[in-house]
């Protein structure tokens, strides 16, 4: 029995230092240490340190008003739209703090694209939807546009079903089809992250599965980090998971770990829904 048990630690062991091995072999894309975030007197994300890995799908899961919408509008500063936010502590994209005076919240943004609950596209053209972003960046070279509008389109797997109506108003698509056309806008940026606040709530199973299959598609180029409700959500198309509750990280692991075996006792009491 206590070889088994010694076998089992050995084990147990080895595939830790074999995480800590892939992990290192990637590069950290965010980095958040120790910050916490107030809205006036109440205590919402505390002294939360997570490391966000380019390459990979990390989702975020917990009962509502645990603090998953607002980490992820933190890490684009969206949250400091709202006056009575304070903060403390530190977050890193690709080791520059986002909260230095030298790093605009323009660039920051231009950098890491969102992609909301709700699809939200522009009053506009299809076309238009596509080219806002890089117009305001200062492209005003017809080709040049025609051919960011056709790769974005292509990026976000919707061009076949919408070439051929790029002029119409956005408004017309499916509520599906305006969601990748906001993942397409997002794209036409060339954000180096996407943040997604539980991009598929609002949609319908078969628009849901081809927003998961395109999240799955783009990770080959981006970092995705997407808030969700839907736990089998997250063990299909995350590599890693963060559970977050009352404001804190609970446990932050691989994806299979956190749903097969997590290590704490209240993740479990989530996952098999005890509770939330």
């Amino acid at each position: 029995m206590m070889t088994d048990m010694k076998k089992q630690t050995n084990l147990k062991e080895q595939l830790d230092k074999q995480e800590v091995s892939e992990n290192s072999s990637k590069k950290i894309v965010y980095d958040t240490k120790g910050l916490n975030l107030w809205y006036g007197s109440d205590h919402a994300l505390k002294d939360i340190n997570l490391s966000i890995y380019e390459n990979e799908v990390t989702a975020i899961i917990g009962p509502s008003g645990c603090g998953k919408s607002t980490y992820l509008k933190t890490l684009n500063r969206m949250v400091e739209l709202i006056p009575i936010v304070k903060t403390s502590g530190d977050i890193l994209l690709r080791n520059q703090s986002i909260f230095d005076k030298g790093f605009q919240v323009e660039e920051l943004r231009t950098r890491v694209g969102m992609v909301f609950q709700k699809p939200n596209p522009f009053p506009k053209s299809i076309y238009d939807n596509i080219a806002y972003g890089p117009r305001i960046h200062g492209i005003r070279n017809k080709k040049i546009l025609d051919e960011i509008v056709e790769k974005s389109l292509k990026g976000a797997y919707i061009w076949d079903e919408v070439k051929d109506r790029l002029t119409e108003n956005a408004y017309g698509l499916s509520g599906g089809q305006q969601q990748r056309l906001c993942i397409a806008r997002c794209l036409a940026i060339e954000p180096d992250v996407i943040l997604m606040d539980e991009p598929t709530s609002a949609l319908d199973p078969i628009s849901t599965l081809k927003v998961e299959e395109l999240v799955q598609q783009l990770k080959e180029d981006y970092s995705i980090v997407i808030v969700t409700h839907n736990m089998q959500q997250a063990a299909r198309i995350s590599e890693k998971t963060a559970f977050f509750l009352n404001g804190i990280v609970v446990e932050y692991d691989q994806t299979d770990k956190i749903f097969s075996n997590p290590s704490d006792s209240r993740t479990e009491d989530y996952i098999s829904g005890r509770f939330g």
